[in-house]
């Protein structure tokens, strides 16, 4: 037998990171993988034994759950971050799970001279007793250099290096108290005795995440000295190894004093310090103490304890109030995510929204994000839980405030700089009608630039789409959309709701992540001058804005392309199509199938998701969670919905209406008009496709919108909606006559999209009224707000965003924007007989009597009265 006795290697100078490795002694070279007895001795009896005491203790998570994938016949040799004995323990019981070879047992051949599959890159060596002192953590690379080494001698040898990271104390749900986190993972490297505590503690949720293998051959061939291979290898694993460490506990936190001084200590803030000195007349000192004042009053106040205690409570909240939540698409994040500065940007509807995102990516192994909250938020008590659980808290308007603006500019570089990751809401405020509001830039310019300034760590932004069945604050919603103030937020009203929230079933939650967007590739599109160096904080680039505005569409177009249907959304999309809010249930069920088979023949995205129930099981759970009231009737059931509850529906109707785009589109147009040709419908889609775009944030382009058309017809073809009578122009298509279910299924189809025409109309309706040159477009805006309100008071009630001015206020800047209309010298809106070419194709998509109820309920401008001459008596 070759002497299998562990070659010496030298201590690396501490100093320097990459020092090298030294070789291995020519003479003491290791067996060929052929010289390997017949059969691989099974596990040694100290690891059978140690291992069951162990097992009781221990309970793994594994990730990928299925990494038995790396086992394609090569040899396997994992390596670990640390070397420990309870790592070895709890890495081979994930491997005999997982169905991997073992990493107790011999390598072929045993090149590492040790009987084992497994190497590490330094040695928990914590004790305050070590003659080195608490920090001294001894690299082992003479493991691998032996590896790569008898590569080199053995052509045909070729092992797989697996990395596996291993965490201590990462199941929140599965621990049991304040204690047990004091010894949860982090970045300290512990003792023996503190490793014991916390396996004790906490290893019931151990996290083992195995990563993709790397072959040691093709390192091999790349030609290198042994001494650079070793180091560039080892230099490699240990970055692999903080990435993932930091993904999954979060960088190296500093406190909040720290970041603190940091921020205050910048020269952009020393700069801003003093010119509110002088522009205040004050000394520094004055100044210096508002602006830490400012910094303390925004500083997040991340606590581990803190964190993992609200977890408990979390996990108790969830399961009682919902019935499930769904996670799609996390994995393709965390695929992508190492190395890269996540900023989270999720849709925002509810108060849940930072809650359920922070609690499941904690759950789920990822440290959870800094939160970006209004200031209204930090409340006695729960404001300071907030800032432990990563918030640091914004006030709504900076505008005038240069020393504030200055300190949280440079607060967020500072974040963006340390690796953390960052969760914003770039809506501004919760929609209080279902749709995506228009972005607002000023976080992401923060962080474009704080990247710009330090451009080291790439940006990754992640949107996010939370689908609800039912809202906490619908009732407050309600009240809002009916012209009662918004309540404001209080320590009592908060206490008072919260066991008004435990009593309620709000059915199940839908967390989609959607397609990442990185920073660099916008850069390239939109900065391609930039030449990747520091852009000074002075510095303003003319694409800075146009870049930071391409961000924001994209964010809000992929969080649609991230959708969730679930079981309210169809009931909505069809009882809100009804008169009276109510169909029969045949009716009912006839409409949920026909959306789900449009949605999967003609499918939005790849990451949108539609609930796998059946129509059937839609109408029940619609009645279990009290949305639908039942009539029984001899001829058959009718289903419906209350005025308020018809209300908060359409808030679940517009969170998915942009999915039926092509579908609504194709709909209306036959509302009005029997036949049509395809060739004028996708020439009448092009048209108004720029302005549904806008205001939908959809993805495509007008020719595969165009595209989208063509596919839509098809299925209403083949389900009897329409019929195709001849390949002339196109095609005509026609539908049945009368008030046929196919047209009445048309209609419910129609119906989400409808509104939308109609504000158009009465936009471009007291436009012309007023004539050119009478109206600013604030003017235009007020204008319609007020028709569209009057409209539904007189005839029959609308959505809630049917009278929303910002959704004008959109339309009317698309207007400009295609030159349809232009303001003149006086920024009063001018236009030419385009608009009217314009008018009278929308005219095709309204009927007669409603077009005139349009143009009378239309108002016009008031006009100041004539002065006139005082007569005398």
């Amino acid at each position: 037998m070759p002497d299998q006795t562990p070659l010496p290697f030298p201590e690396p100078d501490r100093s320097s990171p990459d020092q090298a490795t030294a070789p291995v002694p020519t003479e003491e070279r290791v067996p060929p993988p052929h010289h390997r007895p017949g059969r691989p001795p099974g596990r040694p009896w100290w690891a059978r034994l140690l291992g069951s005491l162990l097992d009781p203790w221990i309970s793994l998570k594994l990730e990928p759950e299925a990494p038995g994938q790396y086992a394609d016949g090569r040899p396997v040799c994992y390596v670990l971050e640390h070397y420990g004995l309870s790592n070895a323990l709890i890495l081979d019981r994930a491997c005999r799970e997982a169905g991997l070879p073992s990493p107790l047992q011999p390598l072929p051949g045993d090149p590492l001279g040790r009987k084992r599959a497994y190497v590490a890159l330094s040695r928990r060596n914590a004790s305050a007793l070590s003659p080195a002192g608490p920090a001294s953590a001894r690299t082992h690379s003479g493991s691998l250099a032996r590896l790569l080494e008898a590569h080199r001698d053995y052509p045909e040898l070729d092992v797989q290096l697996v990395p596996v990271s291993i965490f201590v104390g990462r199941a929140p749900d599965k621990s049991s108290g304040w204690f047990s986190v004091l010894f949860s993972e982090n970045w300290a490297i512990v003792g023996r005795f503190r490793r014991l505590l916390a396996i004790l503690l906490n290893g019931r949720g151990t996290l083992v995440r195995f990563s993709p293998p790397v072959s040691l051959r093709g390192i091999v061939e790349e030609g290198l000295p042994p001494e650079r291979t070793v180091r560039k290898l080892s230099r490699v694993l240990r970055a692999h190894f903080r990435r993932i460490r930091a993904a999954v506990i979060g960088p190296d936190l500093s406190t909040r004093r720290l970041l603190v001084d940091q921020v205050l200590a910048s020269q952009p803030v020393k700069e801003a310090i003093a010119d509110q000195a002088r522009r205040d007349n004050s000394k520094p000192a004055e100044a210096w103490k508002k602006a830490h004042a400012y910094a303390w009053e925004i500083a997040a106040d991340y606590s581990h304890p803190v964190v993992r205690s609200a977890s408990f409570l979390l996990a108790t909240v969830w399961n009682r109030i919902y019935r499930g939540v769904l996670v799609h698409h996390l994995d393709r994040l965390k695929e992508v995510a190492p190395g890269y500065e996540v900023v989270y940007t999720p849709s925002h509807r509810s108060h849940m929204d930072y809650l359920l995102l922070s609690y499941l990516l904690y759950d789920r192994g990822i440290v959870p994000p800094h939160i970006v909250a209004g200031i209204n938020l930090n409340l006695p008590v729960i404001g300071t839980i907030l800032r432990k659980g990563g918030a640091f808290f914004i006030r709504r308007s900076i505008r005038g405030n240069m020393l504030y603006s200055a300190v949280l500019s440079e607060y967020v570089a500072q974040l963006v700089a340390g690796g953390y990751s960052l969760e914003y809401f770039i809506e501004g405020g919760r929609s209080r009608t279902g749709r995506l509001l228009q972005p607002k830039g000023g976080m992401i310019s923060m962080t474009v630039r704080a990247f710009l300034r330090q451009p080291t760590r790439p940006v990754l932004f992640q949107p996010v789409y939370i689908g609800y069945e039912k809202l906490m604050e619908g009732n407050s919603y309600l009240d809002e959309l009916t012209g009662k103030p918004k309540e404001k937020e209080s320590i009592w009203s908060l206490l008072w709701g919260v066991p008004k929230v435990l009593r309620q079933n709000y059915g199940q939650v839908v967390v989609n992540y959607g397609e990442p967007i990185l920073l660099d590739d916008v850069l390239r599109q939109h900065a391609p001058d930039w030449n990747g160096q520091a852009v000074g904080e002075d510095e303003k680039p003319a694409w800075l804005s146009g870049t930071v505005d391409a961000i924001a569409e994209r964010i809000q177009v992929n969080i649609n392309r991230a959708a969730d249907v679930n079981p309210i959304n169809f009931l909505a999309l069809a009882l809100l199509s009804t008169p009276k809010h109510a169909m029969g249930e045949a009716d009912l069920l006839a409409q949920i199938a026909l959306s789900k088979k449009l949605l999967v023949e003609v499918p939005y995205s790849d990451r949108v998701t539609v609930t796998p129930h059946t129509p059937e099981q839609i109408v029940a759970h619609g009645e279990e969670i009290n949305v639908l009231s039942r009539t029984a009737h001899p001829l058959g059931d009718v289903l419906s919905v209350d005025g308020d509850t018809a209300v908060l529906l359409s808030y679940f109707r517009n969170n998915v209406v942009h999915l039926f785009t092509a579908s609504a589109w194709i709909a209306c147009c036959f509302l009005h008009n029997r036949r049509m040709s395809r060739g004028q419908l996708q020439r009448l889609g092009r048209s108004l496709y720029p302005f549904l775009q806008a205001e939908l944030f959809l993805p495509w382009s007008e020719d595969e919108f165009a595209s989208r058309i063509d596919r839509t017809i098809d299925v209403f073809v083949r389900e009897g909606l329409l019929e195709q009578i001849n390949d002339d122009d196109g095609g005509i298509l026609a539908r049945n006559a009368g008030q046929s279910d196919e047209v009445f299924r048309l209609r419910a189809i129609g119906h989400a999209l409808q509104q939308a025409f109609e504000r158009y109309y009465i936009a471009i309706s007291v436009l012309v009224k007023n004539g050119p040159g009478t109206l600013s477009s604030a003017e235009l805006e007020s204008l319609c707000q007020l028709a569209a309100q009057r409209l539904s008071l007189l005839y029959a009630p609308a959505a809630p965003e049917f009278f929303d001015k910002s959704l004008f206020r959109g339309f009317i800047q698309k207007l400009r924007e295609l030159k349809l209309v232009w303001p003149d010298q006086d920024s009063k809106l001018v236009f030419d007989e385009r608009l009217a070419g314009w008018a009278k194709d929308a005219r095709i998509l309204l009927g007669r009597e409603l077009r005139h109820t349009i143009e009378k309920v239309s108002p016009e401008m008031a006009k100041p009265e004539p002065e006139t001459a005082a007569v005398e008596p």
